[in-house]
């Protein structure tokens, strides 16, 4: 896919995208959803999980330089082992579907995604529950799996970590830790396995870096501004439109 391939509305979607990942990695959680659902809606699905790839890795470093005094790694290492093996999971899986299977499969999980912060709204678990290795054991199993998938983990780690009652900078310094080494595990799959990212597409991200640092340098003065609770309820809602029309189309 090169520069001259791209129609307006696909580099309007792929700048838009950028910049939400630049907010979300300061601090919004809830667009990552937003922006996977748009970039399935513009793009081919699996395409689209190596476009977003590369973006969602500047985010990661840029958030870990920003909160790395913030994380609380004994949860990052609670996660990772089994969050490895739910991307070789997701490999496996998705290497020989369709497109539009796999897209089927993206809005699948996004939705129930969806259904994971509702639950988690109306009755947060207990820190005990999150605490037992078989909890945190699933959580990074899923995790992995969702990532690989289509870069759809946020509602699973926003369920576990908010769970954790972990105070706000911890919770993204946390969160920012364990996506960035995730997600570099997640790189050779999609250059060799998949073949979702190559030179060409890595061109593509390279142009779009300068939204990321924007949204990323919005978000920051502004995650401490917005009403939490109204931002992620309009965040459920666009999220569940974009994804029944994935689903559905």
């Amino acid at each position: 896919m090169t520069y001259p391939d791209l129609t307006t509305l696909q580099w309007l979607t792929f700048a838009g995208a950028a910049f939400m990942i630049g907010l979300s990695k300061a601090g919004l959680k809830g667009l990552g959803m937003v922006l996977v659902v748009l970039m399935a809606s513009a793009f081919p699905a699996k395409a689209s999980t190596g476009l977003v790839l590369p973006m969602l890795i500047t985010g990661d470093i840029m958030a870990v330089i920003y909160y790395r005094r913030d994380a609380d790694w004994s949860y990052v290492w609670r996660l990772i082992p089994a969050a490895a093996v739910g991307v070789i999971l997701g490999v496996w899986i998705g290497e020989g579907l369709d497109d539009e299977t796999f897209g089927n499969i993206l809005a699948v999980i996004v939705i129930l995604g969806l259904l994971l912060l509702i639950l988690q709204e109306r009755r947060p678990p207990s820190q005990q529950f999150v605490r037992h290795p078989l909890v945190s054991g699933f959580t990074g199993l899923a995790g992995g799996f969702t990532t690989m998938v289509g870069n759809a983990a946020g509602p699973v780690m926003s369920v576990y970590l908010l769970a954790t009652r972990l105070p706000k900078r911890e919770f993204i310094g946390t969160a920012a830790w364990f996506f960035l080494i995730i997600n570099w595990i997640k790189v050779p799959f999609h250059i060799w396995s998949w073949e979702t990212i190559d030179w060409q597409s890595l061109q593509l991200n390279l142009v779009v870096i300068p939204a990321i640092l924007i949204g990323f340098w919005i978000g920051i003065k502004v995650v401490a501004l917005i009403p939490e609770k109204a931002f992620r309820y309009f965040v459920m809602i666009v999220t569940a439109i974009t994804a029944l029309k994935i689903l559905f189309t």
